[in-house]
């Protein structure tokens, strides 16, 4: 490279030299040899060479500088006139900026930008005043935070198709704290950078509430004066939808109750240790997520209380997405394990409404993405039962989470009729046996022989197995060996809060 740049650097000299040693060698010759009257002709002849090749060069040099020049000056005048035009749309953004940032000020259609990560990155005046938020309490935030968990987890399907590139439009209802109900129409319209991919969309939430779809609000005591004012979504700067119920009117308070508990976090998060039965297995301890409601005095309710009001009620889907988001939440502050080693999951049973909510893989999701969370930290236990009756809502629900990266599990397995034909044409990863042949199998040996059974065909088929309401260390010894691979119950750990 340095010996290129040198000849580059010299060689505009050369012809000059060559020319002045032709002639010096012609003028040598003439003058002090005896060379004849040929020999100068054609010495002559190629000083008169060398001198035209030499006038050539400088003829050409001179043209490309002309040329170059004439360039140059061209993308001068080029630049002077990009730069004209440039300050004159400059003038008129300035110009047009009070006329658009009155039209933010008086639009009355709410608007917000969310990005891909679901954060908001831009709203107007109509939004900020909705929500009653101050800017900081939106810019930057993730939409749970601004609208509230329950919208959230009620949008995550349009959140999802619009993240994919498609435009959204619906309709819903949205209860005051006053008791006033507002029908609102949203939009979801894509937003897609230089390269195609989608970077957000924009949210247009318009008020179409008829008169007759509001309810005048019950005057307000002198302690809650103000409080009647608040709009849908928050009050006094704190989502609402936390703590509003959309079940009808008619509903008893078992059931205010229940969502009330939901939405204040009155619900607590145990986990029970899933250990692995084979010594030096190297495979990863796991959990499983257990639902306490706290009462007075700290005291717990048992979930065999709350769980078939809940589901009489239709509102385990919410309790459902609460224990998810709190377990990424979880998962998301805790430090990465070992690359080395497998990673530990956390097994939730989902409710029978979950299983048949065509919404919840996208609210899945989501939370995953917001939180960080890769899928394989969470496993979802459905019951044996429902995959008996509802084998192609269950098969759905199964392939969509699976596409999230989440594990799948049958809790309950052998309690009723084996459908080992279903499980061969459905993909799982865990079998869960029931607990209670796990209980028996010391006292009949039929379910022995069927413990036995299951676990055989899941190594065939190639799916782990965990028994359940494992309480001796006798139980221990025959499950390992067995060859079950993991056991969970009281005689491996007992339940501990999640977030120790």
């Amino acid at each position: 490279m340095q010996i290129r740049k040198m000849f580059h650097a010299v060689r505009p000299f050369i012809s000059a030299v060559a020319v002045i040693a032709t002639g010096a060698v012609l003028v040598f010759a003439i003058y002090f040899t005896e060379l004849g009257h040929q020999w100068t002709t054609f010495l002559a002849g190629i000083l008169v060479a060398a001198i035209l090749a030499e006038a050539t060069r400088l003829s050409r040099a001179e043209w490309v500088l002309m040329r170059r020049t004439a360039q140059l000056s061209s993308l001068k005048d080029k630049f002077e006139r990009e730069m004209q035009l440039r300050k004159k749309a400059e003038e008129a953004v300035a110009a047009s900026k009070p006329r658009l940032h009155l039209i933010d000020e008086v639009l009355p259609i709410m608007v917000a930008l969310i990005d891909v990560e679901g954060r908001c990155q831009y709203h107007n005046r109509a939004f900020m005043d909705w929500l009653r938020l101050r800017p900081e309490q939106i810019n930057g935030r993730h939409m749970r935070e601004v609208l509230g968990a329950k919208v959230y987890q009620e949008t995550a399907t349009a959140v999802r198709q619009s993240l994919d590139g498609h435009p959204v439009h619906y309709e819903r209802t949205q209860m005051m704290p006053d008791g006033a109900v507002y029908r609102l129409s949203v939009e979801h319209l894509p937003q897609f950078g230089e390269d195609g991919k989608v970077t957000g969309f924009y949210m247009l939430v318009k008020d179409i509430t008829s008169p007759g779809d509001v309810r005048m609000p019950a005057p307000a005591s002198p302690s809650g004066a103000g409080s009647a004012a608040v709009p849908a979504f928050v009050q006094e700067g704190k989502a609402v939808q936390d703590m509003l119920i959309d079940s009808s009117a008619d509903q008893n308070d078992v059931s205010s109750r229940i969502m009330a508990a939901i939405e204040r976090g009155e619900f607590r998060l145990f986990c029970q240790l899933i250990s692995p039965l084979a010594v030096n297995s190297g495979a990863a301890e796991h959990y499983e997520i257990l639902v306490r409601l706290m009462e007075e005095e700290e005291g717990m309710m048992p979930p065999g209380e709350f769980f078939p009001l809940a589901e009489k009620y239709g509102l385990m889907p919410h309790l459902d997405r609460w224990v998810v988001q709190h377990v990424a939440e979880c998962v998301s502050r805790q430090n990465s394990p070992d690359e080395k080693r497998d990673r530990p999951m956390f097994f939730i049973n989902m409710s029978a409404a979950t299983i048949g909510d065509p919404g919840f893989p996208e609210f899945l999701q989501l939370t995953l993405l917001e939180h960080g969370v890769p899928g394989a930290a969470l496993c979802f236990e459905i019951p044996n039962s429902e995959l008996a009756s509802r084998t192609s809502v269950v098969a759905e629900f199964a392939r969509r989470v699976r596409q999230c990266g989440c594990r799948v599990a049958l809790s309950g397995f052998g309690r009723d009729r084996i459908l080992f034909d279903l499980i061969r044409g459905f993909q799982v990863e865990f079998l869960k046996i029931d607990g209670g042949l796990i209980f028996n199998m010391h006292r009949d040996p039929a379910d022995l022989a069927k413990i036995t059974t299951i676990n055989r065909v899941a190594k065939n088929i190639g799916v782990k197995t965990v028994a359940e309401l494992v309480e001796s260390e006798e139980s221990i010894a025959k499950l390992r060996e067995i060859g079950i691979d993991f056991a969970q119950g009281f005689g491996i750990s007992r339940p501990r809060p999640l977030a120790e």
